[in-house]
């Protein structure tokens, strides 16, 4: 869709760096390549880069201003009830001089200042300068879709779409290892922090007023998650079927709505699928995208995704990749990430957004579901968990011979004996410990491990218990149960890791990709549905695929989850072998003084021998972060 930097100078000393909002703007040309604008007045400078996805007569110019001067917006997103919030206003007496939602959004906030959020479907980022009153509005949509980081001192106020404006504006260049710890255990930097200290991330649902030199925050959409009131749900099971049926269509249908094609992603999986079904039906041909791995069959989901394709008479198109394929395309990914982020899934979107680019502007996908619908595995392990039943106290006292038997995501052996040690360490905690030793990749201990000793303190210390402890408030909060947990992944999980990768590896090749599932109105009904609506002891997800049974294949129906990955450990080993030398050689980290040497040296040698798949995520991470380091710190000034 757009990018969006901008700077709100203080003072003088503030209002120099208006004179690199130029290279910041450059800086997301992968965003918008198709158009740029600027706004400079006083001591405030706005910066917008367009994708051309919508028809010229929908466009407003960005920066735009209204007609009388004061108000001034950049914006990027999408907002699918736009016409009817213009219709609205048109009769209230507001004039438009475009057809676009960039200027319904300005027209809206003049009118109902930050009470518009509410009233807007879709996804967005925005800046709002006010010339009268000489302050900015910043928001971000309810789930995180659209990014937004900001940086404030005594001389100014920065912000843009992602950490490499900033950087071009010229924030300090100083790691927080804090939030360097948290990546070594999670794979990416939970939101308000980012890698670099003094910037930080606007949460999901949350809005800036910068004024008098002073930023203040606030939180206008908070999730509808209510224990006491899901439990008492009084729609019978097949009326919640038909209302999810309803909404979904409806999202679906409201997503469809381009003057560009659409098409879908198509995985093979639940979410997907039934997606594609409902799209289908309103698109001829519709041009669908999937993934797969030849080399690699334990990985290929081509053949379930074919028979969606199949029964819907899709125009399908199968991206194979091998090795050397995903090698062709590591450095673009890399590339495209302004912070470190190793959910090595990622690689595998940016292939797909790669070549769908090439055919569509937008798609839909399948993003949410699981959060929404308890369809990740450890949604059945806490359910298991939960149960005290003679099964879970087996595996339980079992531990020590998962532990001693080969553990891999590489094959199903291998990955059950590795599920089953973790859920044996899992459920010997209490529910929030549980809760992140199962978000994460490596536990704290190990992760601290890699640092250089001068540093842990830096990174194990208040602060982190205090992210920890917000990342996990849904946990604590309320009656506990299942609902509990998928509340906390829509924060965690979905907001940090699944919608910065389709956002980020989408951007890089020009592809929007819109998922029904983040529909509001879909989530907040979601959120009021008992655990028992959505999974029990045969299938997860289960209101989803009983509501659209009928629009899946046979083969796809109560088929449990298998996660979207790619051949990780076979890559690394082979054309991807060099760049496991080159960055986690001793000699960059011993320039680098961020790691301890011994420790990733050790981790080095643990990967060339046959423990190979059980630290292959953790050579991923420290192999991103060093790629991003040394672009960040060793190029240019």
């Amino acid at each position: 869709m757009c990018g969006i930097t901008g700077v709100f100078a203080f003072t003088e000393k503030g209002a120099e760096v208006m004179d690199r909002l130029k290279q910041a703007s450059y800086a997301l040309k992968h965003r918008g390549p198709d158009a740029a604008g600027v706004f400079v007045q006083q001591r405030v400078a706005l910066a917008h880069r367009r994708l051309a996805i919508i028809a010229p007569e929908t466009i407003a110019n960005q920066p735009f201003t209204d007609q009388t001067g004061r108000y001034t917006i950049v914006y990027n997103g999408e907002i699918f009830n736009y016409k009817a919030l213009q219709a609205k206003l048109i009769a209230k007496g507001v004039s438009f001089s475009t057809n676009s939602d960039t200027e319904v959004i300005l027209q809206l906030f003049i009118k109902e200042g930050q009470k518009c959020l509410k009233r807007l479907h879709g996804f967005f980022a925005f800046a709002i300068y006010d010339a009268a009153e000489q302050s900015l509005f910043v928001a971000r949509d309810r789930y995180g879709e659209k990014p937004l980081l900001y940086y404030k001192d005594s001389d100014k106020f920065l912000f843009g779409s992602e950490l490499s404006a900033l950087i071009e504006l010229g924030v300090p260049r100083e790691l927080d290892y804090t939030s360097l710890f948290q990546y070594l255990q999670l794979t990416y930097i939970p939101a308000p922090a980012t890698i670099l200290k003094g910037v930080k991330k606007l949460l999901p649902g949350h809005f800036l007023i910068i004024r008098n030199n002073k930023v203040h925050d606030s939180n206008w959409y908070k999730l509808p998650f209510d224990n006491n009131k899901a439990n008492s749900q009084t729609l019978t099971y097949k009326q919640q079927q038909a209302r999810l049926q309803h909404l979904l269509q409806q999202a679906v249908n409201e997503r469809l709505v381009s003057d560009v094609p659409v098409g879908a992603f198509l995985s093979g999986g639940i979410d997907s699928s039934i997606v594609v079904s409902l799209a289908a039906e309103q698109v001829i041909d519709l041009k669908t995208f999937s993934v797969g791995f030849p080399e690699q069959p334990f990985f290929d989901e081509t053949p379930y995704a074919r028979l969606v394709a199949q029964k819907y008479k899709t125009d399908h198109t199968e991206v194979k990749l091998t090795n050397h394929d995903l090698y062709s395309n590591i450095f673009g990914m890399l590339d495209g990430l302004s912070e470190p982020f190793a959910d090595s899934s990622a690689l595998a979107v940016y292939s797909l957004s790669k070549q769908a680019g090439k055919q569509v502007k937008v798609v839909l996908s399948g993003d949410g579901a699981d959060e929404l619908f308890a369809g990740y595995n450890k949604h059945r392990a806490e359910l298991q968990a939960e149960s005290g039943s003679i099964a879970t106290s087996l595996v339980k006292g079992l531990d020590f011979l998962w532990e001693n038997l080969p553990q891999s995501r590489n094959s199903l052996i291998a990955n059950k004996v590795r599920q089953l040690h973790r859920f044996a360490a899992g459920a010997n905690l209490p529910a929030p410990d549980r809760y992140w030793l199962w978000a994460t990749w490596q536990n704290e201990e190990r992760a601290l491990s890699l640092l250089k000793p001068e540093h842990r303190n830096k990174a194990l210390n208040r602060l982190y218990t205090a992210r920890k402890s917000r990342l996990t408030e849904c946990l604590t909060r309320n009656q506990y149960d299942l609902n509990s947990v998928l509340c906390a992944d829509w924060q965690l999980v979905l907001a940090n890791d699944m919608l910065p990768k389709t956002d980020l590896m989408g951007m890089a090749n020009g592809l929007e990709i819109r998922s029904p599932f983040l529909d509001h109105r879909l989530v907040k009904f979601a959120f009021s549905l008992p655990v028992a609506s959505k999974i029990d002891s045969s299938y997860q997800k289960k209101i989803l695929q009983d509501a659209f049974q009928d629009k899946l294949p046979t083969e796809l129906y109560k088929r449990p989850k298998k996660g979207f990955e790619i051949p990780l450990l076979s890559f690394l080993q082979t054309e991807g072998a060099g760049l496991v030398d080159k960055y986690l050689s001793d000699e960059m980290v011993e320039d680098q003084q961020i790691f301890d040497v011994a420790q990733i040296r050790s981790l080095r040698q643990a990967f060339k021998g046959s423990a190979a798949g059980t630290v292959q995520t953790q050579v991923w991470m420290v192999l991103v972060f060093q790629y991003w380091w040394k672009n960040t710190f060793l190029s240019g000034s």
